[in-house]
């Protein structure tokens, strides 16, 4: 989801190797490339750089970047903001990671098991990720650390000022830096993810006036409550309004139409969604509303069409694509 970034590497332990080629293969993610991991922290980053720089550990090696990024995968809301400044500031200064405010004093114990001495937790700030480093100073760094270092480290900006004495330049990150370390957190980052995916929603109605009518007054009952993007289009036409919602990471959809066309409309709006640069690595929700606007009060509708919007349904919840329908009598 950021252009700018050419390569990514994932550092993995041998054990989850093929569950982690199998995520990227069923969520299609591009530009990334696996590698085997070492027993600690610095051990698999050095594996990670390694890939730019030495033949042996990768079949091919990729193009060196001037700066590299480096993130804990235990992380998963960082944004593109916080990325940008560390990596323009390890442009400047040659090495760059995020911090944060102390939520807690650290203190030390004596060898009783007392109180020693406690830090003046004003002074201090806790090492976040993401970091970012000039390229060749990082792996210099790494080349001549000592096996201590990589068997006991855990701060990458260290090794720069130690071996390369680059000082870092901090730069103060946001709240949604935090690990997802215990299982507790993993409710958390659900609860988060939902609630971010939940903001927006777009209405597609084609152009017809009692359509239209619907989409305007579903507008109007939810813009008091969440962000909601109105279009009036015709989806083969292949909206340039449509795209720029689809850039903008919009993941749920209502497409308002009558029942004759619904279901064709529909596939044309998923096919839209496939080709954009939206990650389907989240569930994208399709609402998909039958309007019968005739004569007949009959609240039916008929099994082969039925039968169709089940089978659809099905297929493309195997893309996470989820599509719910809703047949509505309108005059």
């Amino acid at each position: 989801r950021i252009s700018w970034i050419s390569d990514i590497i994932v550092v993995v332990s041998p054990e989850n190797i093929e569950t982690m080629k199998s995520i990227i293969e069923k969520y299609g993610h591009k530009r990334v490339m696996i590698v085997k991991g070492g027993i600690t922290r610095h051990r698999s980053i050095f594996n990670g750089l390694k890939v730019f720089a030495e033949n042996e550990f990768s079949n091919h090696l990729l193009q060196k970047p001037e700066v590299v990024i480096i993130h804990d995968a235990v992380r998963p809301f960082v944004e593109e903001d916080i990325l940008s400044k560390v990596v323009m500031a390890a442009k400047e200064h040659g090495a760059a990671g995020a911090i944060r405010p102390l939520v807690s004093t650290v203190i030390a114990s004596a060898a009783d098991g007392c109180l020693d001495h406690s830090l003046e937790r004003a002074r201090y700030r806790a090492s976040e990720m993401p970091q970012a480093f000039l390229f060749d100073t990082i792996y210099e760094a790494y080349q001549q650390c000592t096996d201590y270092d990589l068997d006991y480290g855990t701060e990458c900006l260290h090794l720069a000022l130690k071996y390369c004495n680059t000082s870092a330049k901090l730069v103060e990150g946001t709240a949604d830096l935090w690990k997802v370390t215990y299982k507790r957190d993993l409710y958390a980052a659900e609860s988060i993810i939902k609630d971010n995916l939940s903001q927006q929603v777009c209405i597609i109605t084609n152009v017809k006036e009692a359509v239209a009518q619907v989409g305007f007054l579903l507008h109007e009952c939810l813009k008091s409550q969440i962000k909601v993007e109105a279009v009036s289009t015709c989806l083969s036409k292949n909206d340039s309004h449509l795209q720029n919602i689809f850039s903008g990471q919009c993941y749920n959809f209502i497409c308002v139409n009558d029942k004759k066309y619904a279901i064709q409309e529909t596939q044309q709006l998923v096919d839209m969604l496939e080709k954009s640069n939206i990650p389907l690595s989240y569930p994208v929700v399709v609402i998909l509303v039958h309007l019968d606007i005739s004569e007949n009060i009959s609240f039916s509708i008929g099994m082969e069409e039925l039968t169709r919007i089940k089978k659809f349904a099905r297929e493309v919840k195997k893309k996470n694509i989820l599509v719910y329908g809703l047949l509505i009598q309108y005059k």
